[in-house]
């Protein structure tokens, strides 16, 4: 088993570790949670992220007494010297003394001069803005916020693809004239935004919140989160400008966020509840999460079953994933709205089986 030192050492860290997933696969190197709720003061939490830097792992949520309520803020916690920090706020949506906004689905992003980190601020997500912080101490200390430019939002959940000539692809979204996903793109040499009209017209497909995938042959393709009970998928062929007619990948949607990454060897990692809304709902649950893997981003397999909880009122979603240095997989996730979830897998042992008419073959 390929475990890099940094790991070994965080398994024995002393804290709360979660329940063995319900798998049998050995390809699960570590799964604990970020803090014990004991060490924190907010109630709930959800939206997590996750970013490898110099010195090991920051992972950031958003949280406070519910989703939506004004002291909301952006907490963040440190993977250094062994151990998880407690978390702390770095950002929130204080502005005078008299208004406090709540914040959104942050997302952190190494650039390799300074860690990023994106979220959003404001009452709802037809209503909020972009801001953004930066690092260049690998997390410790952050710069005062800096709103984006008008009609610019940042990468919406998550993270952004920096492409061969610097600028950085951020997959992005608006929910104020139905669901709608458009691409972003910063030049980070002049501080400048651009960004692509929508790509759906929110009322046949309505989706958001794009995952981006890259291929060998230097196409590039997103999956999205929709209301329409599937992952739908694009594909462009110019670095993000143009994109194809959206299509389903053959995977259910819940309408619910998930993540994906493309693997140093070509492979794609897809972390997604694997159930479907039921006739005539608009949301479905999120009491399982799922661990799919393809080649070429098209035909997709099943690789784990991070969790199954027989109680459709549990909730394990809105996960992150990347692939850190050594080969090993990152995923962070919402355990109940109450704990963040870390889980490390070895991307070397992963075994699949097919998925045979949307039905997930692993119990």
């Amino acid at each position: 088993m390929r475990v890099s030192t940094i790991f070994l050492v965080l398994l024995f860290s002393g804290h709360v570790l979660a329940d063995e997933p319900d798998t049998t696969s050995n390809a699960i190197v570590l799964s604990e949670y970020i803090f014990d709720a004991k060490d924190v003061s907010f109630p709930s939490c959800h939206a997590s992220t996750i970013v490898e830097t110099k010195e090991g792992l920051l992972v950031a949520w958003f949280a406070g007494t519910k989703e939506k309520d004004p002291d909301v803020g952006i907490w963040l916690s440190q993977y250094l010297h062994g151990e998880w920090s407690v978390p702390v706020e770095v950002a929130n949506g204080v502005r005078g003394k008299a208004k406090q906004f709540p914040t959104w689905n942050p997302v952190l992003f190494n650039t390799g001069k300074e860690i990023k980190l994106f979220y959003k601020v404001g009452p709802s997500p037809r209503e909020w803005w972009g801001e953004v912080k930066t690092s260049v101490d690998n997390g410790l200390t952050w710069s005062l916020p800096l709103r984006l430019p008008k009609n610019i939002f940042g990468p919406i959940k998550n993270k952004p693809l920096k492409l061969a000539d610097g600028k950085l692809l951020c997959p992005s979204s608006t929910e104020n004239e139905g669901w709608r996903v458009h691409m972003e793109f910063y030049t980070d040499m002049d501080k400048t935004w651009e960004r692509t009209d929508a790509l759906n017209d929110g009322n046949n497909i309505s989706l958001i919140q794009p995952a981006i995938l890259t291929h060998s042959d230097n196409a590039i393709q997103i999956l999205c989160r929709s209301m329409n009970g599937a992952i739908f998928s694009s594909w462009s062929n110019d670095n993000g400008y143009t994109w194809s007619e959206f299509e389903t990948i053959g995977l259910p949607n819940p309408n619910s966020g998930f993540d994906a990454v493309t693997l140093k060897d070509g492979r794609h990692i897809l972390v997604y509840n694997h159930i479907a809304c039921k006739t005539g709902e608009k949301w479905g649950d999120r009491n399982i999460l799922n661990i799919a893997i393809s080649d070429d981003g098209k035909l997709w397999k099943a690789a784990e079953l991070l969790e199954n909880d027989k109680d459709e009122d549990a909730e394990y979603s809105y996960p992150a994933v990347i692939q850190t240095n050594d080969g090993n997989v990152h995923i962070t996730y919402t355990w109940n709205r109450t704990l963040i979830k870390h889980v490390v897998l070895d991307p070397l042992k992963i075994n699949t089986k097919d998925i045979i008419n949307g039905i997930w073959p692993l119990e």
